[in-house]
């Protein structure tokens, strides 16, 4: 029997990256180990190294088998542990799921860069950018759509939780941090989120951590 998964991740208070495939594992109650790594440490890269080829976090270690991409791992552990249940039923709706995914993993840079991660932290009078309120304004249609076709049965994008859910989740914790203002919908959508157990127990254990990078804990 191959040995339960591993998943190997960065700071919890930062790593958007890491937060997507291990919030699907915990919420779909998947079993795995967490091996945390430091970010922005000199022991970062070779100790990352160890366990992605790509020298990266996340990145899930099952046998001798290593997945370093974060939707790559989402898919893998929809294949290999939930039996498809990772994406909505409905055809329709499972190809929007995946498009969706696919644009959060790609898209939305100038969001990412004016808003970077940090689950601790508590931003006053935070104004965006054009470029960064633009991506904002496209994530908040991108939920209005997904949750007016598909979102009847829940309270999710796809009515229930889903893989796409898990790709939003570092948004949903950007734009509390940063204090974005969301109309009705997008709140009850953050709000669904938010009091997932496996998202606060995310949050708990990320206010907990000591380490501090300048550029995003900067006093603001």
């Amino acid at each position: 029997m191959i040995a339960r998964p591993v998943l190997v991740i960065g700071n919890k208070n930062y790593s958007s990256w890491s937060l997507r495939p291990w919030l699907l594992l915990r919420q779909q109650r998947i079993a795995f180990d967490e091996m945390r790594l430091l970010l922005d440490t000199p022991e970062f890269a070779s100790s990352s190294l160890r366990w992605s080829p790509s020298g990266r976090v996340p990145v899930l270690q099952h046998g001798d088998l290593a997945i370093w991409d974060s939707l790559a791992i989402c898919e893998y552990a929809d294949e290999t542990f939930l039996g498809g249940a990772g994406w909505p039923v409905d055809a329709a709706a499972r190809a929007i799921a995946r498009s969706v995914s696919a644009e959060m993993h790609s898209g939305f840079q100038a969001l990412r860069s004016a808003l970077p991660m940090n689950c601790r932290r508590r931003v006053s009078g935070f104004v965006a950018d054009a470029a960064a309120q633009r991506d904002i304004a496209r994530v908040c249609a991108l939920w209005r759509d997904c949750r007016a076709r598909f979102g009847a049965s829940g309270d999710f994008l796809f009515g229930g939780f889903s893989i796409a859910d898990a790709m939003y989740a570092p948004v949903v914790s950007r734009f509390v941090t940063y204090g974005i203002a969301l109309d009705a919908g997008a709140r009850a959508y953050v709000d669904a989120l938010l009091a997932l157990p496996a998202l606060q127990e995310w949050l708990r254990d990320a206010a907990t951590e000591t380490e501090a990078l300048p550029g995003t804990d900067r006093v603001g």
